[in-house]
């Protein structure tokens, strides 16, 4: 029985794919795996017999990705689950930011007693008036699942995309619309385009890299859209572009202190994601990816470990081993079972950055002896049977 631990509320659409080799706990000390949306997972202390945790979402900044990864804890997302939602609230965001339909709504409240309503407002709505987007250039930062979308949509109402993306996937390019421009420079996307919408993850390498030397580059009145994560930009820097002109509106989908209520900030409650569709999406991809490396020690969409598939054990054993990823580990594996005559049938090895995965299928069941030598061996962090 596999017991799974829930910090957020997750959809039912999901948690009821769980079979009867499943339970939910409250208890997520003798959890074996751990379903999440947003909860924060820093702080807490890692549960000794924790095999998964599984994100309901795309980002994972609220999860620990490199303590987990060295207890052989393996940390799952769900891309493109709830990318939908979050490609119509950037194209809601656009045309919030190109006309000033909050501004003529909230006018139109504050008229709601004027007799002659329409009339007036025949006289107010020149300050509301605005510009369309068809024919505005549109880049697109990040070619993810989310930024693919994005791109396309804009393309299909007529404007003209320009997409930047030095990782660009494979998956990515076949679903990415010819009409897009790829540009190798992300300084072109600065110097061209009247609206910027930014999908990247939040790393090292991008956090405030909305600044004020980016800024500079930018054209005058450009928009600047994020739906990805507050720091990317350093707001501060927006906020005086958006005073100097520079800047004619900043959508964000991320309320704090800096932007809120701010003159030319629109500012969304993060609700990028909130659809009963998306949280369904989320829910249901989560619990596919939690069981079948629970059952078959699989990985697929992990954040912290390879992508790594063997399909479903059909000899007597499978070993998973979490290790460094280091030169000597797998004949030394391998070795481990030659000493006590068990013959491997298949066997798989992948590596990301500084860790690896391996999967061993065996042909007679694994001895707590020869899971013991694996253990002990320099460079493993854990060992796990798998069946």
């Amino acid at each position: 029985m596999y017991k799974i631990n829930c910090l957020n509320p997750i959809a039912d659409v999901g948690l009821k794919n769980f079979s009867d080799k499943y339970q939910i706990t409250a208890d997520v000390q003798e959890a074996d795996g751990i379903l999440v949306r947003s909860a924060s997972m820093h702080e807490m202390e890692i549960p000794a017999g924790l095999l998964a945790v599984a994100r309901a979402g795309a980002g994972v900044n609220n999860i620990p990705l490199d303590k987990c990864a060295e207890k052989g804890v393996v940390v799952f997302n769900t891309p493109g689950a709830n990318a939908n939602g979050v490609k119509e609230l950037v194209l809601a965001g656009m045309l919030l930011a190109a006309r000033d339909v909050i501004g003529g709504i909230e006018w139109v409240k504050a008229s709601a007693d004027n007799g002659d309503i329409a009339k007036a407002a025949e006289k107010e709505k020149k300050n509301f008036a605005g510009t369309e987007i068809m024919g505005k250039k549109l880049g697109v930062i990040g070619l993810g699942a989310i930024g693919v979308k994005v791109a396309n949509a804009a393309v299909s109402l007529g404007m003209e995309v320009y997409g930047y993306d030095p990782y660009l996937s494979v998956n990515a390019a076949w679903n990415l619309s010819r009409s897009v421009k790829h540009v190798l420079n992300v300084d072109d996307i600065y110097a061209d385009c009247d609206y910027i919408t930014i999908h990247v993850p939040l790393l090292d390498s991008t956090k405030g890299m909305i600044n004020a030397v980016s800024i500079a580059k930018m054209k005058e009145g450009v928009v600047l859209l994020n739906f990805a994560r507050d720091l990317l930009a350093n707001e501060k820097d927006v906020l005086e572009g958006l005073q100097s002109g520079k800047i004619a509106r900043y959508v964000s989908d991320f309320p704090n202190p800096t932007t809120a209520g701010q003159k030319g900030c629109i500012v969304i409650p993060h609700l990028g994601a909130s659809t009963e569709e998306s949280e369904d999406n989320c829910a249901v991809m989560a619990v596919e990816e939690i069981m079948d490396y629970l059952e078959n020690g699989n990985i697929r969409n992990s954040v912290n470990y390879p992508a790594c598939d063997m399909g479903i054990c059909s000899k007597a054993g499978r070993v998973a081993i979490f290790h460094k990823n280091i030169p000597n580990l797998i004949t030394q594996f391998t070795a481990a079972f030659g000493v006590k005559g068990i013959n491997i049938s298949d066997l798989t090895n992948k590596s990301r950055g500084e860790v690896a995965y391996t999967m061993i299928d065996v042909e007679s069941v694994p001895t707590a002896e020869i899971i013991g030598a694996l253990e002990k061996i320099d460079g493993v962090f854990r060992v796990r049977v798998v069946k």
